[in-house]
């Protein structure tokens, strides 16, 4: 499958404003992808992909991730971070992706995890910033993200959580793990 053939079955499964929003991380990966020394391909090709489940029925998803034995522990947690397992399994089960950098890079566009690599960080950090994202403090992330990757993606992260604790939800560990592993990677 060729990259406009991915991006018009992306497409099709998505309304509108979602295909907007996958755009804007297309474009905003391969800049961050330029500025921190990652291959914009990689970072493109998992941006394409990384909300292809994004709007598929619940049912669904759960019965992709309980079939494929896929991280089990998602299901006791918030249904948003589903697509990002069932993305990564699409992406190689259905458009034939085979880089394993690329598939973790969709895997953990929504929680992260320690040990993120380059590409994890980019199209993670790209999903908080691009230009359609709106919420108080999406600025100074990306003010962060001009010069130190690592700051804007803790910036992220901080905001997701405190957004998380303001709402009573439950924060999904790896979550924390990825904040905790990012400051212990700065020190």
């Amino acid at each position: 499958m060729n990259r406009e053939q991915m991006i018009e079955s992306v497409r099709s499964q998505m309304p509108e404003k979602r295909w907007k929003h996958v755009e804007g991380v297309m474009a905003t990966s391969i800049i961050l992808a330029e500025r921190f020394g990652e291959d914009p391909v990689k970072a493109e090709l998992a941006a394409i992909l990384h909300d292809v489940a994004k709007f598929w029925p619940i049912a669904k998803m759960e019965q992709i991730i309980q079939e494929r034995q896929l991280d089990q522990g998602l299901l006791t947690h918030d249904k948003a971070l589903w697509h990002a397992e069932v993305g990564y399994w699409v992406a190689e089960h259905e458009y034939g992706v085979k880089d394993q950098d690329v598939l973790d890079a969709i895997r953990y566009h929504t929680s992260g995890r320690v040990g993120m690599t380059k590409l994890d960080k980019v199209v993670c950090l790209a999903d908080y910033i691009e230009p359609g994202r709106e919420f108080p403090g999406v600025e100074r992330i990306r003010e962060l993200s001009e010069t130190n990757l690592e700051q804007a993606l803790i910036a992220g992260f901080d905001s997701t959580i405190s957004f998380l604790v303001e709402k009573g939800n439950r924060i999904y560990p790896l979550t924390v793990e990825a904040r905790n592993d990012l400051i212990e990677e700065k020190n």
